[in-house]
């Protein structure tokens, strides 16, 4: 084969799978050899060849990737390899949209060509819908180019007068090469099946549609033979549909051909036509409906391919020389556009921006940036270089969808390493924007920033922002869940990652620290399962580091391993820069004794540090040398050198030493990392007056100097931190020793700082007042979230005790306090809290007992009530402190009180599942009859939530067992609607109705029967359940254990569909009529039909009824979503 420079090609043609990319290869006259200069960052798999006279290169895309982003992909990198592109083709299948209008069949082509005003594509899932109102598309695409257009027309003109021989063309590939017979010659006529748009091919059923869906002509559109003077196969011309999903819906495919005038439906065109102007060519191998089969998709490929060629053939290699090369006229327009419309698009660009970053920040506020260059600053120039240099991380550089573990022991330099690679990574792809970049850097002083959605948050937010705009699933997402002012879960993340992810050609993410990710609550599990889920789907590179934990291990067996230890070079280079540069000791930079030291120290780089830092004020060889001999090893090396840090502290002057310990002391303790501004409060606010507080307060610098090395600031961050995390661990499993008042002494400056005349006002009435007041009093967010925290674990002296209750004496600050207690960060405001509750209520929300008892001894009522009428009860029965719900009742607190939803405590402490907070209330004579303002009852929610052991507590103080709430739904349908066997057998023992019916006339045991739940139906058959009982559209259990089609695809029918007749079987056997019709005229065989599952139709044939019974053309189904779960 030959071998061409990228310069030779000048046709793009692109195909989406492999039947495509097969037929394509045919239609060339030869293959030629890829050039060696081809981008090891270009993820395509090309073939290049010459067909007629020109020179074509075909590109596929990877396997197992479609839709918009991926196409756009491929095109891109095709016109970075070959720039002298000039034409382009997307050429392969697509699904037909029949009409009237449009007699399209299997076989036959569609070309993209523009008419009435629209450009040959449209992306029919960018738009908008309006009720009562057709789709409107949001945007244009591109038509192709006119030298397409051109040829399309003389190819149109020249076939309608002398037809085509197109099929010859395919027949003489297959006479060359017999082999592709099998699956790309045109299948028999018989196969070619449109069916009315009201018959739907099983759910997930691979069987052939002559077999479940037959030839009954009622369910077919029929269709006149074509004429020997009719094209056959027949070629379209007009518009392709495109979009990110894949169309098997028959009454959207004929709304949008009668609507849109849509020819056909695909799932690439409309990612190319903006970046890759090009003619789209489909054969047509289904009717874009469920009937779907990949009988005709090899043939439909090859009919594509063979006009693709005859359109070549019509254009002359000077007309392609003539037009420009497709990547300049793309950067052309773009100049062009740009040059006339600066001023405004500048101001547009600015306002787009400032949308799109309130969207990524909503997404989430967590930023790494500056840890990664606080963590950068710290590197010692030239280390790391060993793992940049390594085979593993080469070939792990070099391969996609690779993943590289890097466990380590603890101080040996991982999270520097991982910023030395994130930074490795930039600079390598500076200049490439298909590849994206992001990581995470966990932090054990962090967990509640931790949690899987956090963390899959933050990827998402670095992905996408890199991209030149926008991405519209981003802000879908947004659209979905701002007006609701709710939150996306973890999988609807995950998935709007994964669409993110695939638009790149390489993604790399970095994953510091794993082990300091909380391993509880499954958070870590959790995490890891999404990240591998996103690899698996899409080209993804992993990078992570961990200390040796061997469940973490587990987790990445038979991924590459390196582990990480300090290099000898990279210590000897840390001490001879620290000797050198910031040593005043002449002593230590003698040859020999630093030889010594670095021989002494080379362990780990957090070692090396603190024992250098001890060495530093010795003034005698003789006493570094006796130093060195005696330095600790093995488990303990980090306690002895803390400890030797702390003699260092001690050392100091009196004063400095207070002063050491007590940011020692708030460093170690605090609930969360605190930055230095909220540290210079914390470490001022016992000793000066409000006023004077701002001009009082210390240097960061003199902070971080008395702690003898043992505190560092991330410059980025503004975080104030010890140097390690098992500096943390040391202090704090320390700290009787060396701050032994220290949860006292948080506390107190807490609250001394929440009661300044600052909050007096009270509760913010709007955001912009509340976020004022946050950014005006830094230690506010952090005493009014952890003083109760900290109170909760300390003994506290009378005098502590009497400012804490003079501090909840006073509503208006007790209410600040809260709002930012429930509500505290910048880019959230809560309208639903309560705007004034009382110290009381503060106090139970902690669980400080002695505080309550004191506060109620001066005089304060125990259903003192909130805003939003709840009294403490409540908050201590959400909160689950069981002791202090003991207490307020003590105190003759009313269980019975109702709040603004008109819910008592029994209620809240139900929908806990709290047992003994349940047994408590009861005991006080709550009364678990009341109904809240959806006429709902306690009881109703037990069973909803499946609290086995509260809804025996409740029926056994009276709850009735046949309450019902607004919609008529009984104890008993929900026990059945959820499939709770103990507590539906339950109920009825205490006397449930089991034919009680709710709004819709449905029972129990149509719930039970709809959603799989067959033990729960069998209890209620015992109890006589009406088997034959109809709803308001005359459906019986029995049909809905046999529905098994539309929308809520219940775990039953998932069984059924399986072969699992055990639901049927206990319903037949019980009575039930299978030839009994609901409202629809539909009966349960004739579903069980439709759903074909002869298991099924054998078994409720056998009971003695009619053996065939089949739809009638026009019958439709009804919707069981909300009798579904």
């Amino acid at each position: 084969m030959q071998q061409l420079a990228p310069d030779a090609y000048t046709v793009g043609w692109i195909c989406a799978i492999k039947p495509e990319l097969v037929a394509a290869r045919e239609f060339l006259d030869e293959e030629h050899e890829i050039p060696d200069c081809i981008s090891p960052n270009d993820n395509n798999n090309y073939t290049l060849g010459g067909a007629g006279r020109h020179n074509v290169v075909i590109a596929g895309l990877p396997s197992g990737e479609y839709g918009l982003c991926s196409a756009a992909s491929v095109a891109r990198d095709m016109l970075h390899s070959f720039p002298n592109i000039r034409i382009g083709l997307m050429v392969g299948i697509g699904g037909g949209a029949p009409s009237r209008k449009h007699d399209i069949r299997l076989g036959d082509i569609v070309v993209s060509i523009p008419r009435d005003g629209k450009s040959g594509v449209f992306q029919y899932d960018f738009g908008k819908t309006i009720q009562n109102q057709k789709f409107q598309p949001t945007g244009c695409l591109n038509q192709p180019p006119t030298v397409l257009r051109s040829a399309v027309s003389g190819l149109e003109a020249h076939y309608e007068s002398k037809g085509h021989r197109l099929e010859q063309a395919i027949n003489n590939v297959l006479k060359k090469n017999p082999r592709l017979k099998k699956r790309y010659q045109r299948p028999d006529l018989s196969t070619d099946r449109l069916y009315q748009n009201g018959v739907i091919h099983p759910l997930n059923s691979e069987a052939d549609c002559e077999e479940l869906c037959g030839d009954d002509p009622l369910h077919l559109i029929s269709r006149p033979k074509r004429t020997e003077y009719e094209d056959n196969p027949a070629i379209h011309y007009g518009l392709i549909a495109s979009a990110n999903q894949l169309m098997k819906d028959a009454s959207v495919r004929d709304r949008l051909a009668a609507e849109m005038d849509v020819l056909c439906f695909e799932m690439e065109a409309a990612g190319l036509m903006n970046h890759f102007p090009c003619l789209i060519i489909r054969g047509i191998c289904d009717y874009s409906d469920s009937h779907k089969n990949k009988k005709w998709q090899g043939y439909a490929a090859m009919v594509a391919a063979a006009y693709a060629r005859d359109l070549l053939d019509r254009i002359p290699p000077n007309k392609i020389e003539a037009e420009r090369r497709i990547g300049d006229i793309l950067s052309g327009v773009q100049g062009t556009v740009s040059q006339i419309s600066t001023d405004v698009g500048e101001i547009l660009h600015d306002k787009r921006d400032q949308e799109h970053q309130a969207i990524l920040d909503w997404i989430t506020q967590i930023d790494y940036g500056p840890q990664q260059s606080d963590n950068l600053r710290r590197r010692q120039q030239g280390t790391g270089q060993w793992l940049l240099d390594s085979t593993k991380y080469q070939t792990w550089l070099e391969t996609a969808k690779q993943t590289l573990f890097c466990p380590g022991i603890p101080g040996a330099g991982k999270t520097i390493l991982s910023s030395i690679v994130v930074n490795d990574l930039g600079t390598r792809f500076k200049d490439d924007s298909n590849v994206g970049i992001a990581y995470l850097y966990y932090n054990f002083h962090r967990q509640d920033e931790q949690k899987p959605e956090e963390m899959l948050s933050s990827l998402l937010k670095q992905l996408a922002q890199n991209q030149p705009s926008l991405p519209e699933t981003v802000r879908s997402l947004h659209d979905r869940h701002i007006k609701t002012r709710t939150r996306p879960s973890c999988e609807e993340i995950a998935s709007t990652l994964q669409s993110i992810a695939v638009m790149y050609s390489r993604v790399f993410i970095i994953i510091d620290a794993l082990d300091e990710c909380q391993p509880s609550d499954g958070y870590r599990t959790r995490f890891l399962t999404e990240i591998f889920a996103l690899q698996a789907k899409s080209r993804v590179n992993l990078f992570a580091t961990s200390r040796i934990i061997p469940e973490i291990i587990e987790r990445f067996t038979g991924s590459e391993s390196l582990e990480i230890r300090a290099s000898h070079d990279d210590v000897r280079k840390y001490l001879d820069d620290r000797i050198s540069f910031q040593c005043e000791s002449r002593i230590l930079k003698r040859v020999d004794l630093r030889e010594r030291v670095s021989t002494a120290i080379l362990i780990r780089f957090l070692l090396a540090k603190l024992h250098l830092d001890s060495l530093m004020d010795m003034k005698l060889p003789r006493d570094i040398k006796t130093a060195l001999d005696t330095l600790p090893r093995g488990s303990k090396a980090y306690d002895c050198a803390y400890r030797e840090a702390m003699d260092r502290v001690n050392r100091q002057g009196p004063i400095s030493v207070k002063f050491a310990k007590k940011v020692l002391s708030w460093i170690t303790c605090a609930k969360r990392p605190l930055s230095t501004m909220e540290l210079q409060y914390a470490l001022t606010v016992r000793e000066i007056d409000e006023p004077e507080l701002e001009d009082n307060l210390p240097q960061v610098a003199d902070i971080v100097s008395v702690c003898a090395g043992l505190v560092t600031v991330d410059e980025e961050s503004d975080i104030i931190r010890l140097v390690h995390y098992t500096t943390q661990e040391y202090f704090y499993r320390t700290k009787e020793q060396w701050f032994p008042t220290v949860e006292s002494d948080i506390v107190t400056t807490c609250v001394r700082y929440l009661s300044f005349s600052s909050f007096e006002s009270g509760y913010c009435e709007t955001r912009k007042e509340f976020r004022q007041r946050l950014q005006l009093n830094p230690l506010y967010e952090y005493a009014a979230k952890n003083w109760g925290h900290h109170a909760r674990i300390t003994s506290m002296e009378e005098e502590e005790q009497r400012s804490i209750l003079r501090f909840l004496g006073s509503e208006a600050k007790v209410s600040a306090a809260y709002q930012a207690l429930v509500s505290g960060t910048l880019h959230y405001y809560g309208k639903e809290t309560p705007t004034r509750i009382t110290g009381v209520h503060l106090a139970v929300f902690f669980g400080l007992e002695k505080l309550i008892t004191l506060v109620l001894k001066n005089t304060q009522s125990p259903d003192v009530r909130d805003s939003d009428g709840q009294t403490p009860l409540f908050y201590a029965v959400e909160r689950s402190h069981e002791a202090v719900v003991k207490l307020l009742l003590e105190k003759s607190a009313d269980p019975n009180l109702q709040d603004a939803k008109s819910r008592t405590p029994l209620f809240y402490a139900v929908d806990c599942g709290h047992e003994a907070v349940v047994k408590l209330l009861l005991e006080k004579s709550a009364d678990p009859n009341l109904q809240d303002a959806e006429s709902r009852t306690s009881l109703l929610y037990a069973v909803e939530r499946g609290h086995e052991a509260v809804v025996k507590l409740l029926i056994e103080n009276s709850a009735d067992p046949n309450s019902k709430d607004e919609e008529s739904r009984t104890p008993l349908i929900y026990a059945a609607r959820k499939g709770y066997e103990v507590i539906v057998k339950l109920l009825l023992k205490e006397g449930a109705n089991p034919n009680s019916n709710d709004d819709d006339n449905r029972t129990p045991l149509m719930y039970a029967a709809a959603n799989g739940h067959e033990a729960a139906a069998k209890q209620l058959i015992l109890a006589r359940a009406g088997i034959n009982s109809k709803d308001m559209l005359g459906a019986t259990p029995l049909h809905w254990a046999a529905w098994g089609q539309h929308a809520a695809v219940t775990p039953l029918l998932r069984a059924i569909e399986k072969g699992n007749q055990t639901a049927i079987r206990l319903l037949l056997e019980h009575g039930a009529n299978p030839v009994s019709k609901g409202s629809c005229g539909w009966t349960p065989l004739s579903l069980a039909k439709r759903n074909g599952d002869m298991a099924i139709i054998k078994l409720l044939q056998s009971y003695g009824r009619s053996s065939k019974i089949n739809p009638q053309p026009g019958e439709t189904g009804y919707h069981q979503n909300d009798i579904s779960t």
